[in-house]
C-alpha cells in the first residue's frame, strides 16, 4: 500500500474504474490524463470528491516523451491503459494509432527502463488474436492483427516483451477481453444497443450478429489487473482476463432485450460492418493461467454474471444524466 501508482488512461472507461478502485483499496495513485483546454479529466470529473482530492492528476500526452518522463517519476508501479481503442477508426486514421499506441507504450517503457520502476503492467487486447483458431483462446494463441487497431496493440506487446528480454524490464502484459459495464464508450457494441433501446428505437441499428465474444465485467477486469500489479513473479508473463463465456452479438442483442423488457426488431446498418477479413469472428477466453498464477477469477460469470453486468450497466445508462452523454441515433466511427 506504500506503492505509488501510475495510471494513463485514467480519465477513459477501464482507467477510471481503475483509479477509483486503487484508492478506495489504500494506494497512492498519480493519474495520467489526456491534456486537453477545458481541463477536463475525463470520466474522472465524476468521481467522488473523495476520491478526487485523494489523487493526483497529471495532464499530459503518452506520444510525448518528456512528458511522460515526468509523469513517471517517483512512481514504483505503472499501469499503462493509454490507447486508441476504435476498431472503425483505425481504418480512418491508422497514422494516429500507431503514435499513440505504439510510440506512447515505447515511451512509457523507456521512462520506465531509465528510472528503474518496479513493475509495469502494459494493457493489451483480446483483439490481437484475431478470429480464433481454436477455443477456448490461451496465451499461446498466434496473433493475427486484422486490423490497424490490432496490429497496433500487437507492436506494443511485443515492444514491451523486448524490453524484458533485452533489459530485464519488470514487464507485464495484462490481456483483457471485451470489457464492458458503466462509462464504456458509445463505439462500443454493448452500450450502442443498450443506449438505442433507452432512447425509445424499437428498431435499433448494427453491424454483424454473428461474431462471438467474451465479456468480461469492467469491475472483472480492474481487479484482474489490480492483481497483476501487484503479485511478484510475473515479469514477461502474458495473462489473458475473461469471463470464460461466450455469446454471439445476435444472443446478446436478445439478451438484453428481454433485460430492458422490451420487444425490438435489428437493422442492419453497412457502415457498421468491418471489411470481411478485417472482422473477427470469435473470442473466448481460457482464463486458466490468471486462475494458476493470480488466484483471480470472473465474479461476474457465465450467463448469470454477463446478465448481472448487464442490468449494472442497463442501470447506469438509463438515468438521464448519463443517457444525453450518448448520441444514440448517430454512428460515430
Amino acid at each position: 500500500m506504500n506503492k505509488k501508482i501510475l495510471v494513463t488512461g485514467a480519465d477513459g472507461f477501464i482507467g477510471s474504474h481503475l483509479v477509483e478502485t486503487l484508492v478506495r483499496s489504500g494506494y497512492s495513485v498519480r493519474a495520467f490524463v489526456l491534456y486537453n483546454s477545458f481541463n477536463s479529466w475525463g470520466w474522472l470529473d465524476e468521481a467522488d470528491e473523495q476520491i478526487k482530492k485523494s489523487v493526483e492528476i497529471f495532464a499530459g500526452d503518452v506520444r510525448d516523451p518528456h512528458g511522460v518522463k515526468q509523469a513517471c517519476q517517483g512512481c514504483d508501479i505503472i499501469l499503462h491503459l493509454a490507447a486508441l481503442i476504435g476498431i472503425p477508426y483505425s481504418y480512418h486514421s491508422p497514422d494516429t494509432y500507431v503514435d499513440t499506441n505504439i510510440k506512447g507504450t515505447l515511451n512509457i517503457l523507456q521512462a520506465a527502463r531509465e528510472l528503474n520502476i518496479s513493475r509495469v503492467v502494459v494493457t493489451s487486447t483480446s483483439e490481437v488474436y484475431g478470429t480464433a483458431n481454436y477455443v477456448p483462446i490461451d496465451e499461446k494463441h498466434p496473433l493475427q492483427p486484422q486490423s490497424p487497431y490490432s496490429a497496433t496493440k500487437i507492436a506494443a506487446d511485443q515492444l514491451a516483451l523486448s524490453y524484458y528480454y533485452s533489459f530485464e524490464l519488470p514487464v507485464t502484459i495484462a490481456r483483457p477481453f471485451n470489457t464492458y459495464g458503466p462509462r464504456q464508450s458509445a463505439r462500443a457494441v454493448i452500450p450502442t444497443i443498450i443506449s438505442q433501446i433507452a432512447n425509445g428505437a424499437r428498431e435499433i441499428k448494427l453491424g454483424s450478429l454473428s461474431p462471438t465474444r467474451d465479456f468480461n465485467f469492467v469491475q472483472d477486469t480492474v481487479d484482474g489487473m489490480i492483481a497483476i500489479a501487484t503479485t511478484s513473479g510475473l515479469e514477461g508473463e502474458v495473462i489473458n482476463l475473461g469471463s470464460n463465456y461466450e455469446i454471439s452479438i445476435g444472443d446478446l442483442v436478445k439478451t438484453i432485450a428481454q433485460l430492458m423488457q422490451q420487444d425490438i426488431k435489428i437493422q442492419a446498418d453497412e457502415q457498421r460492418i468491418r471489411p470481411k477479413d478485417s472482422e473477427v469472428e470469435r473470442l473466448w477466453a481460457d482464463n486458466s493461467k490468471a486462475l494458476k498464477l493470480l488466484s483471480w477469477q470472473p465474479s461476474f460469470s457465465g450467463l448469470n454474471g454477463l446478465q448481472a453486468g448487464l442490468q449494472q450497466t442497463i442501470h447506469w445508462l438509463s438515468q438521464a444524466e448519463n443517457l444525453q452523454r450518448y448520441k444514440a441515433d448517430q454512428y460515430n466511427v
